[in-house]
């Protein structure tokens, strides 16, 4: 696989870093998971599970190694830099500081290793005001302005339901991770990444930015073609109270629907771009929906040259015959599921390893790996590092 012989070592909880590596994983580094001792990470402990193991879990950290140490002892601490040592890839998401303080902060890992790719993924990054401040996902995308243009049918922002700065920021660090790797291969030195979750999201907005820009103000959203201001990039009800939607808004669309439909009239609407002038077609459209079901739009779109999709619950989705086609559902031999695999490479290609490490399990065996003889164990279980 691509990533055979890249070691990674990852002290992140929740979301963002464990995805980093967890991708990394699928193609074949051996990622050390580094938890604290007690609960280990949060993800463990969220949501429905399945044979000891949460789905949160076990879909973020398939064929990983756990190791558990109190990085609150100087034993604990000195094991982590001696791991470091080892490491290709070092990621860490603690808040700004703390690193240095407990004593593996960049420079430090560097000193031990220095052609270690060493990545702070956080909320804010490590400059700005705002870089102290506690955040998770939806305070990013709060500032970030993204809940902001998010409207519920009340009109009011409404909670973002997928976790955006949260996987923008693990897209960009892998992203950053690669190339730094990349780089290394011809300058045999390492790097630093500061990674920020608001910065993430800010940066996956370039098609919505128009009025921010160019007219320095916030945009309204029923307005604009991403939000709903376009007839043809809308979300409809249907007879039996579901949803479809029509998601594309090329003129040829427009003209073969509207045609068919005996309104060629409305056309010249929709050419004119999105907006609250579209409306009368909005109407038009609600109200041919209204009139089968969410079943039927489906039979009867089926072949024609208009983008259109039902809204599918979340069951659905994962039952559906292309996530089936592209491996995106798998299922292991104890018939548990899991997320396949979105990188698809024709030669090589990644592999999911449903191995899910008990937390803590593989301490010895990666300190071993790494000079600890069995007199040094005993030691650090003495002391209190696991």
């Amino acid at each position: 696989m691509k990533l055979d012989g890249v070691r990674v070592l990852d002290l992140a909880l929740f979301l963002p870093g464990p995805h980093l590596s967890q991708v990394m994983a699928d193609h074949g580094a051996e990622v050390i998971k580094l938890e604290p001792p007690g609960d280990g990470d949060p993800g463990r402990h969220i949501g429905l599970g399945e044979h000891g193991h949460s789905v949160f879990f076990r879909n973020l950290n398939r064929g990983k190694k756990s190791v558990s140490l109190n990085l609150k002892t100087a034993a604990g601490r000195e094991a982590l830099l001696r791991i470091a040592e080892t490491v290709d890839v070092f990621i860490e998401a603690f808040r700004p500081g703390v690193a240095a303080k407990l004593g593996f902060d960049y420079e430090t890992v560097r000193q031990h290793n220095p052609r270690v790719i060493y990545v702070s993924l956080t909320a804010f990054g490590q400059t700005g005001p705002y870089r102290d401040v506690p955040a998770h996902n939806l305070a990013c995308e709060a500032l970030a302005g993204t809940v902001s243009v998010n409207l519920g049918q009340d009109g009011q922002p409404a909670m973002p339901h997928v976790p955006v700065s949260d996987f923008a920021a693990a897209s960009m660090g892998l992203a950053g991770v690669l190339m730094a790797l990349y780089r290394r291969e011809r300058t045999g030195t390492g790097d630093r990444l500061d990674i920020s979750m608001h910065d993430a999201a800010l940066a996956w907005l370039p098609n919505v930015l128009g009025p921010v820009f160019v007219e320095k103000r916030a945009p309204v959203p029923q307005h604009e073609r991403t939000w709903g201001g376009g007839a043809f990039y809308r979300i409809y009800r249907t007879a039996d109270g579901r949803h479809v939607v029509l998601g594309g808004q090329e003129i040829k669309f427009v003209r073969n629907l509207l045609t068919e439909w005996g309104r060629p009239d409305l056309i010249a609407l929709c050419e004119r771009g999105p907006g609250p002038h579209q409306q009368p077609v909005i109407d038009f459209l609600q109200g041919v929906f209204e009139t089968k079901t969410q079943a039927e739009w489906i039979d009867w779109f089926r072949g024609r040259d208009v983008c259109f999709a039902p809204v599918k619950n979340l069951r659905e989705a994962f039952d559906d015959p292309q996530v089936r086609a592209r491996e995106m559902r798998l299922v292991d031999e104890l018939g548990q599921e899991h997320i396949g695999l979105p990188i698809k490479f024709a030669a090589e290609p990644g592999r999911a390893d449903f191995t899910l490490p008990r937390l803590g399990e593989h301490t010895e065996q990666v300190l071993r790996s790494v000079g600890y003889s069995d007199a040094e164990l005993a030691a650090l279980r003495e002391s209190g590092a696991f």
